[in-house]
């Protein structure tokens, strides 16, 4: 005797209807993360040059999003919107190197900076001051606080470039390997807090205002502007201090990580 068997229409009918429903859902999901899209993409532009445009930047984002969406894996104990948090941040990194969006004078001048900054910083054993930096460099100090203007879309980015543990679909923004991350592998441990070591004994190097407009910027997530109503300084002044303090440990950070 045979089994009762669905009949093909109504069997194609079910999986029209969930095919519908999980459409649905994904659309949904989609929906509800989209501020975190838009959240992260006007962080990133912050300081960027005029021609990129925000809405680039969101639909990048977009694509994160549903990258994450389709690989999101809830059993690995991760809550979702860190992963798409990640994965955002990620898609929309990936797009402003593709436009390569800074001229590569402007490159040249940061990386020429950050190897003066490490310089001094090895001589004197703390962060050097503009003024020490502006000698060494053999330039007015107005002319440094200039530059420092120009570079300053070339480090709003720095801490936000991804670093990646043993597995390459978890990758881990650079200032996120300071906080405690949920459920992963012995190796990306090590990795995470050798990075997290790095980090804290790049940052105790930098002056107290420094470390101040890091902490504000990256873990109270402040705009440059709120920032500066804070430190009763001008947008520019703080731009100018965050400028300096990036360079100073991406420098720092890649003296001790590059063979």
């Amino acid at each position: 005797m045979q089994k009762n068997q669905t009949p093909p229409a109504e069997s194609a009918q079910a999986y029209q209807a969930q095919a519908q429903n999980t459409e649905s859902t994904r659309e949904e999901k989609l929906m509800e993360y989209l501020p975190l899209v838009k959240y992260i993409a006007g962080r990133i532009a912050i300081g960027l040059p005029k021609s990129v445009e925000l809405d680039d930047l969101i639909n990048a984002g977009v694509v994160g999003l549903i990258e994450a969406h389709a690989n999101f894996d809830a059993s690995k104990g991760v809550k979702f919107e860190s992963y798409a948090s990640m994965r955002i941040r990620g898609s929309i990194l990936d797009e402003l190197r593709a436009i390569d969006w800074a001229p590569r004078s402007t490159r040249a001048k940061s990386r020429k900076m950050e190897r003066s900054i490490s310089e001094l910083q090895n001589a004197l054993g703390r962060s050097p001051s503009e003024q020490e930096i502006a000698e060494n460099l053999d330039v007015s100090i107005d002319d440094l606080y200039k530059l420092l203007d120009d570079l300053s879309s070339t480090t709003l980015l720095s801490l936000d470039e991804l670093t990646y543990g043993s597995d390459n679909d978890k990758p881990v923004a650079l200032v996120d390997t300071l906080k405690s991350q949920e459920n992963s592998d012995a190796l990306t441990d090590l990795e995470r807090e050798e990075m997290r070591n790095l980090l804290v004994d790049s940052i105790g190097l930098l002056t107290d205002q420094e470390r101040l407009v890091i902490a504000l910027y990256y873990y109270e997530e402040l705009t440059l502007k709120e920032i500066g109503q804070v430190m009763e300084l001008s947008e520019s002044r703080v731009s100018q201090i965050h400028t300096k303090a990036v360079l100073s440990l991406r420098g720092k950070l890649r003296m001790r990580l590059l063979p």
